[in-house]
């Protein structure tokens, strides 16, 4: 077996959160890795060069939710969303309800009107937390 057909072992952490479309360019990953919030098999990352291999667990922050990925398949290349979705399983816990979920920003959707006054205080405390 030549060098060259030999099987990727492991690739940077960067690189496979791109591949997989957690992070829509490649500094994104990078910056997302050196402000230490990914977390690879529960030990946090400060180096966007973290080897990562077939089986590691991630965590890290989506928007307001904790993403927890096991990682699948390495990759080769940055291609479609479902050849993206395919390089990971999903092992978060379930995303609340959207009637159940709490605006986190203290911003409402969009042709809510204008917030009550009891609303509003309730923005405030959220807020000043």
């Amino acid at each position: 077996m030549t060098p060259e057909s030999a099987p990727i072992e492991t690739l940077r952490l960067d690189k496979w959160l791109w591949y997989a479309r957690f992070c829509k360019t490649r500094s994104l990953a990078t910056a997302m890795c050196r402000n230490g919030q990914v977390r690879v098999n529960k030990e946090p990352v400060r180096k966007s060069n973290q080897p990562v291999r077939v089986g590691d667990v991630l965590t890290f922050a989506q928007g307001p939710w904790i993403r927890v990925i096991r990682i699948a398949v390495l990759g080769e290349r940055r291609g479609p969303a479902p050849e993206a979705q395919s390089l990971y399983e999903d092992i978060s816990p379930p995303m609340p309800p959207r009637e159940k979920r709490v605006p986190v920003s203290g911003l409402r959707e969009a042709g809510a009107g204008r917030p009550t006054k009891r609303e509003r205080r309730a923005i405030d405390r959220l807020l000043d937390n």
